[in-house]
């Protein structure tokens, strides 16, 4: 069985046992999140299409990893004004390990 969630903006093709890299949630590492926002849910035998979400069904995933990403650099600069900024930022992401999928 597999499904398809939305979360923050993206879309995430779970399955029983796999392991998602997601947007930082804030929950404790260990705790289990509920994902309501499931868009579709596929089996050997039937698929069920939301229209948006399926309003039954959830995704049960567990928190394993919470880190910072890799350091972006953005530049500023204005051409013959001798102006330029040079920012960083990191990113917060958290794993996610795919539980169960109830319908």
């Amino acid at each position: 069985m597999n499904a398809i969630v939305k979360m923050s903006g993206k879309q995430y093709q779970v399955i029983p046992g796999s392991v998602i890299k997601v947007d930082s949630i804030k929950a404790e590492l260990g705790t289990l999140v509920t994902l309501d926002e499931v868009l579709m849910v596929s089996s050997e035998d039937k698929t069920i299409i939301g229209t948006p979400c399926v309003p039954s069904a959830k995704v049960i995933a567990e928190v394993k990893e919470q880190w910072l990403g890799p350091k972006l650099r953005v530049l500023k600069k204005k051409r013959r004004k001798n102006y330029r900024r040079v920012i960083g930022c990191r990113q917060l992401f958290t794993s996610l390990e795919v539980k169960e999928i109830v319908v």
